[in-house]
């Protein structure tokens, strides 16, 4: 039996030598390259821990629905991918790229949450033993501070965001290739602008009480999305939370990898 990265490596490789020899689907935006670069999503391991959640009114910047701030356990480690979900990475498992700003190493975007959960089922089903996943909401958050309480990774000034995100006053009203700018102490780039991310949780009102492994309510009418976009400023910080319907695709809406630890 092959080890589990040559297997998947030649998975990707089979998908390159498919799509070469065939044109691409019509939904891959006009000019973008008609070849892929076979390449595995780098992971970082995120260990477990307590964090502070959400914002407080003492901050610059805090929203009503990221409050109360409140006591999170995360008793797990797990996986986050280092880079967002690329469109290369996205048409090589789906045969389709719905992007609005065309580019291999650009994120996705224009995808919804029921779009990310049919992208990760096909990726399952090509993969041997690792079962991919988005990140939970507070997952994301602990990932994102990479052990900072403050209101950004680097601490409070908003003048360094431009170091590690495009935002509206640096991106030119598009999103830019992954990885360009400087990653989180954890080793996340991206994690604030580019594309904002879906998580797994439901959207709900926090609980002001400490918690262990929240996953959200069981049910609502919209998914969260986590870390802001190209297009905003305000919004590129840990505690930032914003819902959208799960059927809902934005041109600022992509999502990142995660995978469980055991």
């Amino acid at each position: 039996m092959l080890p589990k990265l040559a297997f998947f490596l030649l998975l990707v490789a089979t998908f390159v030598a498919t799509f070469a020899a065939s044109p691409p689907s019509a939904a891959w935006p006009q000019g973008a390259p008609k070849r892929l670069t076979p390449r595995r999503d780098a992971f970082v391991l995120i260990p477990a821990g307590v964090f502070f959640m959400g914002s407080s009114e003492s901050e610059e910047i805090s929203l009503p629905n990221e409050r109360p701030r409140h006591e999170v356990t995360v008793s797990k480690p797990f996986y986050l991918a280092t880079h967002e979900v690329t469109q290369d990475f996205w048409f090589a498992v789906t045969n389709d790229n719905p992007s609005r700003f065309p580019g291999e190493r650009h994120p996705v975007d224009n995808v919804s949450w029921d779009d990310a959960q049919l992208f990760i089922q096909k990726l399952n089903a090509l993969s041997e033993g690792r079962r991919y996943r988005l990140p939970t909401e507070a997952e994301w958050e602990m990932a994102a501070r990479a052990g900072a309480q403050t209101t950004y990774f680097f601490g409070n000034d908003l003048a360094q965001l431009g170091d590690y995100a495009w935002h509206e006053s640096n991106s030119g009203g598009q999103s830019h290739p992954v990885g360009l700018k400087k990653p989180n102490p954890w080793g996340l780039y991206d994690i604030y602008g580019n594309a904002r991310e879906w998580v797994q949780d439901y959207y709900g009102e926090y609980a002001a009480s400490p918690q262990v492994d929240p996953t959200g309510p069981s049910n609502g009418a919209e998914r969260i999305t986590r870390g802001g976009s190209w297009n905003c400023l305000g919004y590129c910080r840990s505690a930032e939370r914003v819902p959208f319907a799960p059927t809902e695709r934005v041109n600022i809406v992509g999502l990142r990898l995660a995978y469980s630890a055991d």
